[in-house]
């Protein structure tokens, strides 16, 4: 079906990468897509002594740690803290460590890395990379059995957002005498522009235009569920409940026992190998049950 006569048509207005789980994500005007995700998308990962993974959920100043991708390295900066360098094919040792409920291979990145975290964040911790040849998969009863790898993402390859989902958002806080928040509080992989707020929950896949004949498609499987994380103002790590609060008013999701959702997790279904570029046009079809 051609964009002209899709139900919506659309166009990738901003895209980011998150190196790091939980901390800072990179805003860019191109990604690879991968099986995983976007390429480097949370590769990395932050654990405690025992190989458990730490977020800004109990550790909000993880929002102030910034990374930056540069063609050998990852630097990595934060206030008060000389620059980490992390080098793309570095690796110190194997380590097990635990996303949710999934015990993982990954590759401990060595006491140079956990020294520099420890100290920032006030708690031993280390810096650990996934194992590329260990497979994560996604949830089956969500991806209609389809096998999805993943690396630290939460759960689900890719997140998308809408401009016109946050604005919708921005309107009652305003409404309710709260200032108006960024894009960045959802931490997504693509953000839609030109659509209406929350068509990215009622859409069966999204048709991208990758250029040079290529196309991808990814499909939303699950609503993103929240937790406090959008509470923290990225630029101080200062948590208030107004966000939360608002969003309690008006998106509980039944298909998640009533849990506050932003946002849709999708999978590639076409595509991988293909380059996400800023403007890319976007097509989609309304899904009806």
């Amino acid at each position: 079906m051609s964009a002209e006569a899709a139900d919506i048509t659309a166009r990738i207005a901003r895209l980011f990468v998150y190196p790091v789980k939980s901390c800072a994500g990179i805003e860019v005007r191109e990604a690879l897509l991968i099986e995983t995700g976007l390429e480097f998308d949370r590769t990395w990962m932050v654990v405690d002594e025992e190989g458990e993974f730490v977020t800004q959920r109990e550790l909000p100043r993880m929002a102030l740690i910034q990374p930056k991708l540069r063609s050998e390295d990852m630097v990595l900066r934060a206030p008060g803290m000389l620059a980490l360098h992390v080098a793309l094919d570095a690796v110190e040792q194997p380590a097990r460590v635990r996303v949710w409920n999934d015990v993982v291979d990954a590759w401990d990145m060595g006491d140079v890395a956990a020294q520099w975290f420890s100290d920032f964040l006030g708690r031993k911790l280390r810096l650990v990379r996934f194992d590329p040849d260990f497979r994560r998969l996604s949830s089956l009863d969500w991806t209609g059995g389809v096998e999805v790898p993943n690396q630290f993402a939460d759960g689900y390859p890719v997140l998308v957002v809408s401009e016109a989902s946050l604005d919708g958002l921005n309107e009652r806080l305003a409404a309710a005498g709260h200032a108006a928040v960024g894009i960045e509080r959802f931490r997504p992989n693509v953000v839609l522009a030109d659509v209406d707020a929350h068509d990215e929950d009622r859409v069966q896949s999204l048709r991208i235009e990758a250029g040079d004949g290529g196309a991808v498609e990814l499909k939303p499987v699950k609503p993103c569920p929240r937790c406090p994380i959008p509470n923290i103002d990225p630029a101080t790590a200062l948590s208030s409940p107004e966000v939360s609060d608002t969003l309690q008013a008006y998106r509980q999701e039944p298909r998640l026992k009533g849990a506050v959702t932003f946002g849709m997790n999708v999978i590639p279904l076409r595509g991988v190998g293909q380059r996400l570029r800023v403007g890319q046009p976007v097509s989609a079809d309304y899904a009806f049950d």
